[in-house]
């Protein structure tokens, strides 16, 4: 899948110290348009039962479009437009030709400082009829169950995303800040209040083929996609190849290994 980033050509050093410095960094349109193609149209097969979905993880959006209405453990509820997340895409070969590129290699090699594995690879989808507001959240904390913070994931867009299409949101810097709660998740309203009130959230809209860097301690969300047309994004973490997982009710997951 071609990358229109040549990885060589990168300056990934001063990239990483934006990274470092401010939660993010855009690393502008990656993505050729054949591979956009590719991912669109897979994601739609999946959603609609056109391709092999049995090892992959559904959620389906709430009715009411509410964060706090979602259902768990329901997974695959038959063909629909409305899945907000579809995990494990590391399973799905065209998926996967992505989540491996050479320039996302670079970048994780650099950050990671060594050998590479996936913690996940999701698909996140607003559906044309509104999609679901995600509340500030982190991505990281007890739950996710590894001996090690994650501190990578790099954000593609599949289509565009505008600011009414539900485009990510962020507080740049408030990765520093360390883990709003240990369990980590969703960030109450509380602790974010204070950002809000000093214009201190930024929007990052996307066009189409355009790749965004973002710590998993950035405090970050999105809101409903009122533009009628679908607006998704695949989000990638990578975490160090070293990084153990801590489970005990169920065998530690093995994280794959990529690059």
């Amino acid at each position: 899948m071609r990358v229109t980033t040549d990885a060589a050509a990168l300056d990934v050093e001063a990239l990483l110290a934006r990274y470092a410095r401010d939660g993010y960094a855009r690393l502008g349109r990656v993505l050729a348009d054949e591979g956009l193609a590719a991912l669109g149209a897979r994601a739609d097969d999946l959603m609609h039962d056109r391709a092999p979905r049995h090892e992959l993880f559904f959620q389906h959006d709430a009715d009411s479009g509410r964060y706090e209405d979602l259902a768990f453990g329901r997974g695959w509820q038959g063909p629909s437009a409305a899945y907000r997340k579809i995990e494990k895409l590391e399973r799905d070969p065209i998926f996967h030709a992505w989540i491996e590129n050479p320039l996302f290699g670079a970048i994780a090699r650099a950050h990671l400082g060594g050998a590479v594995a996936l913690y996940r690879a999701v698909l996140f989808t607003k559906a044309a009829s509104g999609g679901t507001r995600l509340p500030w959240h982190q991505d990281d904390g007890h739950f996710w169950g590894i001996d090690r913070s994650p501190s990578l994931q790099i954000w593609t867009a599949l289509d565009d995303a505008p600011v009414e299409a539900g485009c990510l949101e962020l507080v740049p810097g408030s990765h520093l800040r360390g883990l709003a709660t240990p369990q980590g998740g969703v960030i109450p309203d509380a602790l974010v209040a204070d950002d809000v009130r000093a214009g201190r959230v930024i929007s990052l809209p996307a066009r189409a083929g355009e790749a965004i860097l973002v710590h998993n301690h950035t405090w970050h969300r999105s809101g409903i996609n009122v533009t009628g047309r679908r607006r998704a994004a695949l989000s990638i973490c990578y975490i160090s190849a070293a990084t153990r997982c801590l489970r005990k009710r169920r065998a530690p997951r093995r994280f794959m290994p990529v690059f």
